[in-house]
């Protein structure tokens, strides 16, 4: 059978395809260095062109299968938050189904993400962009590639006129593999790659350069981002090798909530990223796939936009009517698998950012002070262009109803004023301690330090530290005074939406939780009145700063 990869990434359709026995004519791609990738790997001819402008006489007759991945960037939620151009999008989705519903092959597929399975359910209606395809028998589902022998919780909406039921069916004898077990089989000298059975001395394995371990601050960062993130659900850090891992993406840093990060073999506590190659394998690529990209970047992706061969395969069992109990193995099909050559020029990994901008943003949860569904106290910087302000923020309510509570000093004072006299005694050592701490800080250069540009005192997580225990300490200084803390709450919440207080989302569970809600309150007015006092210079006007406030 005769099949052509539309949008075809660095091949891991046609890597599937051609592991089943079928010939992959020719792909189009876009992007050079993927191309160079696709042809050096699977051996066929690549084509680097506009798939939008591609007409049909281009196209190759007699073609059986059509596969492949229109781009997702628009489609997906990690971009901009989902409000990427779907029309945008959906003019790549048309393409490829004018270029199937024209060649007119037995069966096809198509891969993207689970987002656009409703899209294209909703718009196959009459009256949709995609009505006109309606006859090819176009059917969206969602599966994972966990479920297929990929060790990655990878969801993927799958949509074609092929036999999905018997695509599911195989799902049942195909092993499954874990982080650990990749992470591991890397690391052996020979290497055994476990999901191809396939293996080759550690010098001969190419992309397998750790980078350097997390230091404090990354570690910190991670972990803050993944645990306690201020909107997001918690995710475990450092990630867990018994099982498989989370979606490897295509772009991510060594401070970043997507990036994959595990504790370095045989050195407790030290944390490190993924190397290319423990990506390409957790992607379903086999150890003698190479990546023909010019940088570090470039690789990641390379192997984060691409499907995994070692699903495509299982697609491409389907395409051909594989029974599962005759189904073979990628053992069996990749035995004569070899690396080709040249080899991939060597790039460097990521290393820790020496400087950052002297905007460089702050975020993070006081985790003393948060509640799951979005409401949390957090320390955060504004910076404009003459200086750097630092203060505590408090948001509740839903993602399409956020709400806030004025930390000043008006909220201070009416707080503490209302308060029993019992419990504002309990509370006045924890916040006399932070006053004391916010004066003695060396606020001024806080952003700097924080920006890498400068030396300084005090570092911000040092002040997070400090207001995650006032918080603790606080928090548990009102336990006993939970009617007196409701009332305050409520007081507060009445002062700032007036008569509409029952309409606001996320009002009740500030009730309920209220010894923590004006815990916040307290710390977070107080620890703004004094940050008000002090104003972060950035660095470049930092050390002019400094001489005039000597001179004075």
């Amino acid at each position: 059978m005769r099949a052509i990869d539309l949008y075809s990434g660095v091949g891991g359709w046609s890597l599937g395809l051609r592991l089943a026995g079928i010939e992959v004519v020719t792909s189009y791609e876009r992007w050079g260095p993927a191309n160079e990738t696709n042809f050096k790997n699977n051996l066929h001819q690549a084509q680097t062109v506009d798939i939008r402008r591609l007409t049909f006489t281009e196209l190759p007759k007699d073609i059986d299968i059509v596969v492949g991945s229109p781009p997702c960037t628009q489609f997906s939620f990690s971009n901009r938050g989902g409000s990427g151009d779907i029309d945008d999008g959906l003019e790549d989705i048309i393409r490829f189904l004018s270029i199937v519903n024209h060649l007119r092959p037995k069966v096809w597929a198509m891969e993207n993400v689970p987002r656009v399975a409703p899209i294209i359910r909703r718009e196959l209606l009459e009256g949709g962009r995609l009505h006109q395809f309606a006859h090819l028998g176009l059917e969206p589902h969602v599966v994972n590639m966990e479920d297929f022998g990929v060790p990655q919780r990878r969801r993927r909406c799958i949509a074609g006129n092929f036999d999905f039921s018997l695509l599911k069916s195989y799902a049942e004898g195909i092993p499954k593999h874990t982080l650990g077990e990749v992470v591991a089989a890397l690391a052996a000298d020979p290497v055994f790659d476990p999901i191809f059975g396939l293996t080759m001395s550690q010098a001969a394995l190419v992309d397998h350069d750790a980078e350097e371990s997390l230091n404090a601050e990354e570690v910190r960062i991670n972990r803050a981002a993944k645990v306690t993130h201020p909107v997001y659900n918690a995710m475990p850090f450092p990630d867990p090798l018994n099982r498989s891992v989370r979606t490897i993406t295509a772009t991510c840093t060594r401070v970043s909530r997507e990036s994959i990060i595990i504790e370095s073999p045989g050195a407790p506590n030290t944390f490190r990223r993924l190397t290319v190659r423990e990506r390409a394998s957790l992607q379903g690529f086999p150890i003698t796939f190479q990546f023909y990209g010019s940088s570090h970047s470039q690789k990641l992706r390379m192997i984060g936009n691409a499907i995994p061969p070692a699903f495509s395969f299982l697609v491409a069992q389907a395409f051909l009517g594989c029974k599962s109990q005759k189904l073979p193995t990628l053992e069996v099909a990749a035995a004569d698998l070899t690396a080709p050559t040249p080899p991939p020029i060597r790039t460097a990994p990521d290393q820790p950012g020496a400087t950052y901008p002297l905007n460089r943003n702050f975020r993070f949860a006081i985790t003393s002070l948060r509640l799951k569904s979005g409401v949390r106290f957090e320390l955060v910087n504004m910076v404009d262009a003459e200086r750097a302000h630092w203060k505590v923020a408090f948001w509740f309510g839903t993602s399409k109803s956020i709400q806030t509570l004025p930390l000043d000093e008006h909220q201070y004072r009416d707080l503490s004023g209302g308060m029993p006299a019992e419990a504002t005694q309990a509370c006045a050592a924890p916040l006399e301690r932070l006053v004391a701490f916010i004066r003695r800080a060396d606020v001024s250069n806080m952003q700097t330090l924080w920006s890498h540009r400068g030396p300084g005192e005090t570092r911000a997580f040092m002040l997070l530290d400090e207001l995650n225990e006032i918080g603790s300490l606080v928090k548990t200084a009102l336990g006993p005074h939970d009617e007196a803390a409701q009332a305050a709450v409520m007081t507060a919440i009445a002062r700032a939406f007036n008569d509409n207080a029952e309409d606001i989302p996320g009002v009740p569970k500030l009730v309920r939780n209220a010894p923590l809600i004006l815990a916040g309150l307290l710390v977070g007015s107080l620890a703004n009145v004094e940050l008000g006092k002090h104003a972060d210079f950035p660095a470049r006007d930092n050390r002019k700063h400094q001489i005039a406030a000597k001179r004075r």
